[in-house]
């Protein structure tokens, strides 16, 4: 076994910075919060809910067609507004009352009638935003209060309505509103290796997930992130240095490379 497992090195040498591997014997049968493993990378207080003041660019903004217009000899002189005239109505980066929209697919309703209450909750109690599902567009839209134009908190309780959405649990979806160094990526099997056809993509969806899930297990609990196979897209939930050590095992796992017993070895 040893000698396999170094003529293995030899072969893949596995990327520096790369967590020890775990025991089989020592692997969990259940993962701890993400906020709870996370919890001591991130910075003081990062656990109570708080205002990070920074400015994003509006996703609504269109394209101003300019219209060249001639102005009087005196233009230089700056023009005089009266008091009484209202402002104009058109929309700026951050405008109050800025609003997202997150598409729900059909199979993802029953999930979201299930665990409403635990979505809207830190949504309206603690980010102060408001939220509801539109029966007839089947998505959920999230708006910030008239008297507020900061957008982090709402781009933030997106980010946890669209983790929820694509098959993450609410405990470590919320992560994201907790945390501010946490990231979602998304990818295909097809971006790793577009040559996979047929029943050589479903040997590499099991490879990921291995028997009883197990090998994905062995993943997130050694980089502390969460793991979601959709199909052929794979999502990977955390932080940005253990986001690159997962995808680098849940690509060598799709190139085969590594299989479960390179991994507990």
């Amino acid at each position: 076994m040893a000698t396999s497992s170094s003529a293995f090195d030899d072969e893949f040498p596995m990327e520096e910075g790369m967590p020890e591997l775990l025991d089989d014997e020592d692997v969990p049968s259940t993962l701890p919060s993400l906020v709870e493993q996370n919890v001591d990378t991130a910075p003081k207080g990062a656990d109570e809910f708080k205002l990070v003041k920074r400015k994003r660019k509006a996703g609504n903004a269109v394209d101003v067609v300019m219209e060249d217009v001639s102005q009087p000899d005196d233009s230089s002189t700056p023009a005089e507004t009266t008091e009484g005239e209202p402002k104009s109505a058109k929309r700026s980066k951050g405008a109050k009352g800025e609003f997202r929209v997150v598409a729900v697919p059909k199979h993802r309703y029953t999930p979201l009638k299930d665990n409403w209450v635990n979505i809207f909750t830190p949504i309206v109690k603690n980010l102060g935003l408001q939220i509801r599902f539109n029966l007839k567009k089947r998505q959920v839209e999230l708006r910030n209060p008239a008297d507020r134009e900061e957008t982090t908190d709402l781009q933030k309780a997106t980010d946890f309505v669209r983790a929820f959405i694509l098959g993450f649990e609410v405990n470590d979806a919320i992560a994201l509103i907790r945390l501010d160094h946490l990231f979602l990526e998304t990818f295909e099997i097809a971006d790793v290796k577009h040559s996979l056809k047929g029943d050589h993509v479903s040997r590499a969806i099991g490879r990921i997930a291995g028997k009883d899930g197990r090998t994905k297990l062995v993943i997130e609990n050694t980089t502390k992130t969460r793991i979601v196979v959709a199909n052929t897209k794979i999502h990977i939930l955390g932080a940005y240095q253990n986001l690159k050590l997962a995808r680098n095992a849940v690509c060598s796992l799709i190139l085969g490379k590594l299989d479960y017993k390179d991994l507990v070895a």
